[in-house]
């Protein structure tokens, strides 16, 4: 801070600026993993990728019944929030340390 308490503006901008670069870079490699769930003890498994979308489904022969379709639905939607589950916690390993700076006095302001 410059005497009066008044925050250094271009150490605030440079501050800015490089949390904004970490989090451009957490984005980047969070949109490239992939994550799997499972349901069933692994008879549904199903690959996400860190943006959300949804790259593979695999389903063991030995659910499909056609008597018993909604233990398969069950099934399928249980692996899918496993691995959105996955996902959000990829995505708070690498943007924790970064949100963490956005508060509690992070950059230095009163209040912020």
């Amino acid at each position: 801070m410059q005497p009066g308490g008044q925050p250094d503006m271009q150490q605030l901008m440079q501050q800015a600026q490089k949390m904004q670069e970490q989090l451009m870079s957490a984005q980047t490699e969070l949109a490239q993993t992939q994550v799997t769930g499972q349901a069933g003890g692994g008879l549904v498994t199903a690959t996400v990728s860190g943006a959300g979308e949804v790259l593979a489904l695999v389903i063991d022969p030995k659910v499909v019944d056609p008597e018993d379709v909604e233990t398969l639905q069950d099934l399928v939607i249980g692996a899918l929030a496993d691995a959105n589950r996955a996902v959000q916690e990829k995505a708070a390993q690498l943007m924790g340390p970064l949100a963490g700076g956005l508060g509690g006095g992070g950059l230095g302001l009163p209040g912020m």
